[in-house]
């Protein structure tokens, strides 16, 4: 398909929308045609919808939209391995909140403290690391590490139509972003070579940091302080901080999305606001209104009433996983 696309003559307007097998991982249904239109109208030249290239922004939760979180976010298990690691350094953990759960290996209760929870815990195992040092040690966690459930490493279990989605916008014309609750730094450490988003456009919960020289060389220390928690009515703020302009398209899967997804369809012109719905407990999870990780109960009530574009992961999706295609 990119081959036939380069030869088409484009014009500004028009970048590169090719409907027909656009999204071979989705199956034909209204999810579909309705992100297919919706960029067609704002790609289309003359037409009343149209938007420039440089507006075309569009926004993306991470946890549960573009990988799985069950059964709790997968940043948690990178920090449970860091706290276990630290822990004989601190034996307060073992009566707080959520260090308890944590290092007892309640998942429940890790999952229960929520992203507030993972930035409390990331706070305490990480303050003192460089930037340098930290991403290295996620490198090395996320090449290694296997889901309990799964047995794939992590970063097999992001979602192949919606990396195929990802490529089809900026095919045609949008810049993609990662707005998440998750870690910023935890996030940009490899995401860029898994969604083929550069870091700068990778916006998550942040952590205080502070700059110094060692042995005559700068450097950036991650503090125990959290500066952002991306999650809730904290997306549209770190839209506006990171990005400065208004998206036209926001997908999420969870209530943790819903300020987000409000803030986008509440622009002027065409806009487009979608939900991820667990709704496949053979190949994935199946999981909404009662789960503790990934909650969709008062965002799914207002997609109804609004019309935003819900994906029910069981009906819409040929497959999950890009292993899936093997």
């Amino acid at each position: 398909m990119l081959s036939v696309l380069l030869l088409l003559p484009l014009a500004w307007g028009n970048v590169a929308f090719a409907a027909q097998d656009a999204l071979p991982s989705w199956n034909d249904g209204a999810a579909k045609q309705q992100i297919l239109d919706f960029v067609k109208k704002v790609t289309t030249t003359g037409s009343s919808d149209f938007v420039p290239p440089d507006q075309r922004i569009a926004v993306f939760d991470n946890d549960g939209t573009l990988w799985s979180e069950q059964p709790i976010y997968f940043q948690f298990f990178f920090v449970i391995d860091q706290l276990k690691a630290q822990a004989p350094q601190h034996p307060e953990w073992k009566t707080t909140e959520p260090f308890k759960s944590a290092l007892a290996g309640d998942l429940k209760g890790v999952a229960a403290s929520g992203e507030k929870g993972i930035a409390q815990l990331m706070a305490a195992t990480h303050a003192g690391m460089t930037t340098d040092e930290f991403a290295k040690s996620v490198n090395q966690w996320v090449s290694t590490a296997r889901h309990p459930k799964t047995h794939r490493v992590f970063t097999e279990m992001v979602y192949q139509p919606m990396l195929e989605l990802l490529h089809f916008l900026r095919d045609n014309g949008f810049k993609t972003y990662i707005v998440s609750g998750g870690g910023q730094d935890f996030m940009r450490a490899w995401a860029t070579a898994v969604y083929g988003i550069p870091p700068e456009q990778i916006i998550g919960s942040q952590g205080e940091l502070k700059f110094e020289l060692r042995d005559g060389k700068p450097v950036l220390l991650k503090e125990a302080k959290v500066a952002l928690i991306d999650d809730g009515p904290g997306k549209p703020v770190g839209i506006e901080r990171f990005i400065g302009r208004k998206p036209i398209l926001a997908f999420g899967n969870s209530d943790g999305d819903q300020q987000m997804l409000e803030w986008v369809a509440s622009g002027d012109g065409a806009r487009f606001a979608g939900l991820v719905h667990h709704t496949d407990a053979a190949r994935e999870w199946s999981y909404d209104r009662q789960s503790s990780v990934g909650k969709l109960d008062k965002a799914l009530d207002e997609a109804t009433a609004k019309g935003w574009t819900v994906v029910d992961m069981k009906k819409d999706w040929k497959l999950v996983f890009p292993a899936d295609q093997k």
